[in-house]
């Protein structure tokens, strides 16, 4: 891998700092990407067969421990 001399390390720790740079370099689309789908996900409903698969897990677990 390509070395960075101490200038380029410098300027682009300042770039960060000051925000003009983009610490993702050219992976800050699929970031970007990935971020919004992540959030597209959080945000749907469950559906409710697994809500109720959930609570009968929830249901089952407390009298397994108590075993």
């Amino acid at each position: 891998m390509k070395e960075m001399s101490k200038k380029q390390m410098a300027d682009a720790k300042s770039r960060h700092r000051n925000g003009d740079g983009n610490p993702l370099g050219a992976n800050s689309e699929i970031a970007r990407k990935l971020k919004q789908y992540y959030d597209e996900l959080v945000s749907d409903q469950v559906p409710d067969r697994f809500a109720q698969l959930l609570s009968q897990l929830e249901q089952t677990e407390p009298a397994q421990k108590k075993d």
